[in-house]
């Protein structure tokens, strides 16, 4: 009889792949793992768009593309003579009238299409922001909702030989029951943010697997392969070439085989990121990964990676590229934040709010940091209204698909800075044992920031601590919330005592270059009162005996509209280490020589 992680896994593996047989669905089907392994052809480039500020191509239905047939007839739309974008891109750095824009853009892309005999076809995207509407030659295909994860559709019986027309509806306007919601600190930005592909695959194929270490396990994989397609009992492989791995099992009918397996691994660390080349096969397809093992688990007060307790020394980045004020996708992207996250010491990144693109996932596990993904449950989400729930459970299943191979990946997160109501504790309790189910082997956490400070004591409590492996706390002493007492002072009041904490959020805004005035006010905006939060902060951090882990709020500084002040801010969040020029302000040494203080041992 199947063990009961086993059971979970299949389980899994059925929820998350329920969408994938048909081409029509009320969301995007749910994606294929690791596409750049597959046989793809790229669509990015670029595509041709309409704006569309009032909504009108939608009674247009735009996606038509109607011409005039007759002497009298007139179209008032089309694409032709129309600007262009690139995607992957956000529309709103492209073009100076976007630059603010939240709505309607319809992108255009055509291509050639040659049969190629008993095959399937997928269109495939990394991610769209916010709302996505997909058609293809003039039909709808399907929609997706949600701006940081993957989505695809079959389409094998719906391209015709030769040209072929996609036509996407992309709208990211706010919306009060979205996630997030109304409310974010973070820009905005809207489009086809991610690469498109064509994939192309046998009838039946390989659409996911999970080979990772098994829980509290230094050498065994305990997983799954899941075949999609007809006649699903194969012959499967997995192949290790430098460990002179070949494990062979069968799928059964449903196409689900179960991977177990032990070998003597080279355990992945941030000093020595080892990943191995994976090939997993079965009679009709291959497919070939680079995956590293390692353990990550919760043991009372500490965070044991490999058996043995590691501090976190982290770091918050968002998805954007201040050199160029634009949302960030590519691996020189991914590489340019990642540099200065090494420069200064960290070992680990929290991707704030939301799943950032896989180039920055793959990208940080090569290079030995530790990666804390998050769906973006963001303050002021409508928890009750309706429909809210069921997408919060979708981005965190898309996540954890899309990630949970990396190794890389220790934390899932979800959520942010919510305030305990009945129904806010009802849909995180849930997602938290939804997330669990799916995936065990993490940590899983939810970020609070509704701690109650009085007489120099810190009163940290929340109900989803009781469900959660890590309490994970935004603390803004020194900004948002003056100091009572001496930092070394502080008490701290825990409800829950015999669990690790990390400070998710900490810091406070300066202006680069802007050394004058008071140095102990705020309002100076100054580095030396940045300066000084970061030395008061390391100070605090002494007197916290389950501390785990420290992710000062940010790296660098990033384009936020709510952020108003005309001279020191002009729409950026200035609470960054580092300006949007790339500059180091005085906060960041005295962080760089803390965590240069830190000596972590594997």
């Amino acid at each position: 009889m199947k063990n009961k992680l086993f059971e979970s896994l299949v389980i899994a593996g059925v929820l998350i792949y329920s969408g994938l047989s048909g081409p029509d669905s009320a969301f995007g089907q749910s994606a294929m793992i690791n596409v750049s392994a597959r046989h793809c052809t790229s669509l990015d480039g670029e595509w041709q768009i309409i704006i569309d500020p009032t909504g009108a191509g939608d009674w247009r239905k735009v996606w038509q593309e109607r011409k005039p047939e007759k002497k009298t007839d007139f179209i008032e739309y089309s694409f032709e003579g129309g600007p262009a974008l690139n995607v992957p891109g956000d529309f709103n750095t492209q073009l100076q009238e976007l630059k603010y824009y939240e709505g309607t853009i319809w992108y255009k892309k055509t291509f050639n299409y040659i049969p190629t005999g008993n095959k399937r076809l997928f269109l495939h995207f990394g991610a769209v922001n916010y709302m996505a509407s997909v058609y293809l030659n003039g039909n709808i295909i399907g929609s997706h909702e949600g701006g940081f994860t993957p989505f695809q559709f079959e389409i094998g019986n719906l391209v015709k030989p030769g040209i072929n027309t996609i036509i996407v509806r992309v709208n990211n306007q706010r919306l009060k029951d979205g996630v997030p919601g109304l409310g974010y600190d973070w820009f905005n930005y809207g489009g086809i943010t991610r690469d498109v592909n064509l994939i192309v695959s046998d009838r039946l194929f390989i659409s996911d697997y999970f080979i990772q270490l098994k829980k509290h396990s230094f050498n065994e994989v305990l997983g799954w392969v899941r075949l999609n397609g007809n006649s699903l009992s194969q012959n499967v492989r997995i192949k290790i070439p430098e460990l002179n791995l070949d494990y062979k099992t069968r799928s059964d009918v449903s196409g689900l085989a179960e991977i177990k397996f032990s070998s003597d691994f080279k355990l992945w660390t941030p000093e020595n990121p080892k990943l191995y080349k994976v090939i997993i096969q079965s009679e009709t397809d291959t497919v070939i990964d680079t995956i590293g093992f390692r353990s990550i688990e919760v043991k009372g007060p500490k965070i044991l990676l490999n058996g043995k307790p590691v501090f976190l020394k982290g770091i918050n980045i968002h998805e954007e590229n201040p050199l160029r004020a634009a949302r960030a996708y590519s691996e020189s992207d991914a590489l340019l934040l990642l540099k200065w996250v090494k420069e200064t010491g960290c070992n680990m990144i929290r991707l704030a709010h939301y799943p950032h693109n896989e180039n920055m996932i793959k990208s940080a596990e090569k290079l030995g940091i530790m990666v804390w993904d998050e769906i973006p449950v963001y303050q002021q989400i409508e928890f009750s209204a309706p429909g809210v729930t069921d997408k919060m459970d979708l981005m965190m299943r898309e996540m954890v698909n899309r990630d949970k191979n990396r190794c890389g990946v220790i934390v899932w997160s979800l959520s942010n800075e919510t305030n305990s109501s009945p129904s806010r504790d009802k849909a995180l309790i849930n997602i938290t044992d939804n997330c669990r189910y799916l995936d065990s082997t993490r940590i899983i956490t939810s970020v609070i920031n509704d701690e109650h400070y009085s007489n120099n004591i810190l009163n940290v409590w929340d109900t989803l601590y009781r469900h959660l492996d890590l309490i994970s706390l935004n603390e803004y002493l020194g900004w948002y919330v003056p100091w009572q007492g001496q930092p070394g002072d502080i008490k701290w009041n825990l409800a829950i005592k015999d669990k690790p904490i990390v400070i998710t959020e900490f810091g406070g805004e300066a202006l680069y270059g802007n050394n004058s005035g008071p140095k102990d006010e705020a309002s100076s905006w100054s580095e030396e009162y940045q300066e000084q939060i970061y030395k008061d902060q390391i100070v605090m951090f002494g007197t916290m005996n389950n501390l785990c882990g420290v992710f000062p709020w940010l790296l660098a500084d990033y384009r936020s509209s709510g952020r108003m002040h005309p001279v020191y801010q002009k729409g950026w969040n200035r609470k960054g280490l580092i300006s949007e020029h790339g500059e180091k302000k005085k906060a960041w040494y005295i962080l760089k020589a803390y965590y240069d203080t830190i000596k972590n041992t594997y």
